[in-house]
């Protein structure tokens, strides 16, 4: 299997430039990042989509592989060895953010930063923890994917990305979903809001920025804040940004916020 066909992958910006890894979250695709790359055509840019969203390879999809946020990590290794590349700052929004720190860790010396956006490494509260989801909360969101996943679509992608006086957000967030295999996104959705990936954050030990919205309804504050605090060393920027996609509503407080950590690093 052709890697860079698999995952649909498009270099751009400045060949010999510093590398910015970019990894969508789940229902979208590398589309969502257009409006913030713009501002690193100074940087060789990777762009690719996970297996079963965007242009990806859908006959690469395999249950087994991706029963786990792992297999995902995987892929994202074997594109950064593909191309050769090597200091990668990888910018992972959502849950990708949590690909980029498994993926930190399966190959650490291709990585030499971690850009976190909207993360959160468990979505279920437990005692002693708050990921802003119930465990019945996440049962039924998972019935409701499994039962009518387009309805679902048309329902939640306002919510998740906020900005109700933006309109055009949700629409585009909610066709994103639609444009997604319906199977595959709802594996992905079990894997995702199920995932427990706590452990891995103290096993961060590259530089690591956490962006953190506003009345962002998937990863809330005090999810961020658990995660710049089990991350030595990183830093936590609070965007003026609302809702769980900035890289669609606010992109230019997005990149600002990129470059003031890739110039202080």
């Amino acid at each position: 299997m052709d890697v860079l066909r698999r995952n649909n992958v498009h270099v751009q910006g400045r060949p010999d430039g510093p590398t910015l890894m970019f990894a969508h979250g789940f229902g979208c695709d590398q589309n969502m990042w257009r409006f913030v790359t713009p501002a690193f055509q100074d940087h060789r840019i990777v762009l690719f989509d996970h297996v079963g969203a965007g242009g990806s390879d859908l006959t690469a999809w395999d249950p087994q592989r991706y029963a786990s946020l792992q297999g995902y990590a995987d892929d994202v290794v074997e594109i950064a060895r593909s191309l050769a590349l090597s200091d990668v700052t990888f910018v992972g929004h959502s849950v990708s953010s949590m690909i980029g720190v498994l993926a930190a860790e399966t190959a650490p010396e291709l990585f030499a930063q971690l850009v976190l956006v909207g993360p959160s490494p468990r979505y279920i509260d437990e005692e002693g923890y708050v990921g802003g989801f119930t465990r019945a909360d996440i049962d039924g969101l998972l019935e409701s994917l499994d039962s009518n996943y387009l309805g679902w679509s048309s329902a939640m992608a306002p919510v998740i990305v906020g900005n109700p006086d933006r309109p055009q957000l949700g629409e585009e967030l909610t066709n994103s979903f639609c444009r997604t295999d319906p199977e595959i996104a709802r594996h992905f959705a079990r894997v995702t809001f199920t995932s427990d990936n706590r452990a891995d954050l103290a096993g961060v030990r590259i530089p690591t920025l956490v962006l953190q919205c506003s009345q962002d309804v998937i990863a809330p504050e005090v999810v961020g804040d658990y995660v710049h605090d089990k991350v030595s060393g990183s830093t936590l920027v609070r965007l003026a940004a609302t809702g769980h996609c900035p890289n669609l509503s606010a992109p230019e407080e997005t990149a600002a916020a990129v470059r003031a950590f890739l110039d202080r690093s």
